[in-house]
């Protein structure tokens, strides 16, 4: 019997037309993005439908437009029937996890993500932070190369997505001298971002501050699935301060290799990547690779991939 965790991408995977052949087929993803529309005031589903790119870019309509497309697709997943006991998501994924998980209601959820891309983007000036992607060197090889470019300014590790492949981030002389000592050290390749900012750093402190003020006042219930945090990369337990958590989500790194191990650990052997783009299953397929672990990755993100996740399922059954 297959164990199955549904987890949600983060930020980076938008792209204009995204979710829009599900809306337009299937009555409950459309239901959410009329609710989407609704709770913000805005035409969520004109500015995934249409952009333009230069404005769905944008921190504050990223996050609310992925967030409410993700959410969609999930919608559809489940009304063919299907779920899953355990939950995480990538960095802004973890919103919809939340969602999926009971902890957060959609209506409170997606004006909270798009507060908590505005408290992001507004942390640092434009153009001042970097973030970027190094490929083919392990963590400690990683760490010594961001000790080495902290001479021009603060640079840390941002994200851990599988092995071989961790982001740094901070001011962006010193994430530039990180990709040019990388290169040196032999990495497979360096890709700089296209976000706004040097997210989950520590320049991001206030924006966490921030959104931790706002946290207080959206009403959270308790977690009805296994969700595993990006900060610990550990499910959820009852003690633990969801709040907190998400505060220190802003500018501590994403923990996905980890979170995924966890998942690992617990038998999960079937993951369904529910959002844009499908970039958490290759981050999956390495993490098990490494450990020898077979595991199932599928993508549900329009209808073509829906129709090809049903088939696998029937055939599986």
């Amino acid at each position: 019997m297959s164990k199955f965790a549904f987890v949600f991408p983060g930020q980076g995977t938008h792209y204009v037309g995204m979710g829009m052949d599900l809306a337009d087929h299937y009555a409950e993803a459309a239901a959410v993005f009329e609710q989407a529309n609704e709770v913000m005031g805005m035409d969520i589903l004109q500015l995934c439908r249409s952009g333009p790119e230069s404005e769905l870019v944008k921190t504050e309509n990223a996050q609310p437009t992925i967030h409410t497309t993700t959410i969609a697709l999930l919608k559809v997943v489940e009304s063919h029937g299907f779920c899953a006991h355990v939950t995480a998501g990538f960095s802004l994924g973890e919103y919809a996890a939340l969602v999926y998980a009971g902890v957060l209601q959609f209506e409170d959820s997606v004006k909270l993500v798009q507060r908590r891309g505005m408290f992001m983007q507004n942390a640092v000036p434009q153009g001042v932070g970097k973030m970027c992607l190094i490929s083919g060197l392990d963590r400690p090889a990683v760490e010594q190369i961001v000790t080495q470019a902290s001479d021009l300014g603060l640079i840390e590790c941002s994200n851990f997505n599988c092995p071989r492949q961790i982001i740094v981030a901070g001011y962006a002389t010193a994430v530039e001298r990180a990709a040019e000592l990388a290169n040196l050290r032999g990495a497979s390749a360096t890709t700089f971002l296209n976000v706004s900012g040097p997210f989950h750093t520590s320049l991001l402190l206030g924006a966490g501050q921030q959104l931790y003020e706002l946290l207080q006042t959206i009403p959270m219930g308790q977690a009805k699935k296994k969700l595993v945090s990006n900060v610990t990369a550990q499910y959820l337990t009852c003690s633990d301060d969801i709040r907190q958590l998400l505060k220190e989500h802003v500018y501590k790194p994403v923990q996905w290799e980890g979170c995924v191990n966890t998942m690992l650990d617990d038998g999960v052997d079937t993951f369904v990547e529910i959002g844009p783009r499908h970039s958490l299953t290759t981050y999956t397929q390495m993490t098990a690779l490494q450990r020898d672990i077979k595991v199932r990755c599928l993508s549900v993100e329009n209808v073509e991939t829906l129709e090809a996740f049903l088939r696998e399922m029937d055939h599986a059954v």
